[in-house]
């Protein structure tokens, strides 16, 4: 069968399209495009980078047309120790493995907590929701409790609210505030209005404070609330009101 070839131009790249289409991650579409897998019009393909139009373009994998799967909004409790990936290059246990005994297509992490941190995570195949969500002109604030191995006066409070220059970076929370300490630890609620790689933990060790345990717990209004940890739901429709508004 002939390769189809067409100029750059409108739409997506075709692995970007089926990942958009809820069938696979974008990785893994380039290995299905690699494979000879993938049809366009009837044409197969084998250039990741091709432009297609989603919803006009017949697309295909292994000769079955590929349809738009139904939105799907998760939330996950993320426990420590996993890593938010689908496929790990470590073999190390993944955020999916939260999913079992979901009947979900295909959904992507929205942003990500490393794997030491723990809490809210969202999960969709819903590209357009998850780009706003994480566009910092969106304004959505994420709360993340911190428990750090000291316990600050009003002084170093002072210095981790003006931020830290980390590696050519500016890192600062919008809010850093005590909400419990004891002898040795406190737990702290820190705002972000961004979401830099390891954001937390950098701005906090570039003031040599130790982090014991990083939680997320809210993404704007939405709460983490009393779901059991490594479990996964569904949003419901007030909840993604909460996102929205």
């Amino acid at each position: 069968m002939p390769s189809a070839k067409r100029p750059s131009g409108p739409g997506v790249s075709i692995n970007r399209a089926l990942s958009k289409l809820g069938f696979c991650s974008r990785t893994q579409a380039d290995a299905l495009i690699a494979e000879g897998r993938v049809s366009v019009g009837g044409k197969v393909i084998r250039d990741a980078s091709l432009r297609v139009d989603p919803d006009r373009d017949h697309i295909a994998v292994d000769g079955k047309r590929v349809i738009g799967e139904r939105k799907v909004y998760l939330m996950v409790n993320k426990p420590r120790g996993l890593v938010t990936t689908r496929d790990d290059p470590q073999n190390r246990s993944t955020v999916y493995g939260c999913l079992d005994g979901l009947d979900v297509p295909f959904v992507s992490p929205v942003g990500r907590l490393d794997k030491a941190s723990e809490g809210l995570l969202l999960m969709t195949n819903d590209t357009q929701w998850a780009s706003r969500l994480l566009d910092p002109v969106s304004g959505v604030d994420k709360l993340y409790h911190v428990q750090i191995g000291a316990v600050p006066d009003d002084a170093m409070l002072a210095r981790l609210r003006v931020g830290a220059a980390v590696g050519g970076e500016t890192l600062k929370a919008r809010s850093i505030e005590t909400l419990r300490a004891g002898q040795r630890n406190t737990w702290l609620a820190v705002v972000l209005d961004e979401g830099r790689n390891r954001h937390i933990r950098r701005l906090l060790e570039a003031h040599d404070v130790e982090v014991l345990r990083l939680i997320r717990v809210a993404i704007g209004r939405l709460e983490l609330g009393d779901l059991a940890k490594g479990k996964a739901r569904h949003l419901t429709a007030e909840e993604l009101a909460l996102l929205s508004g």
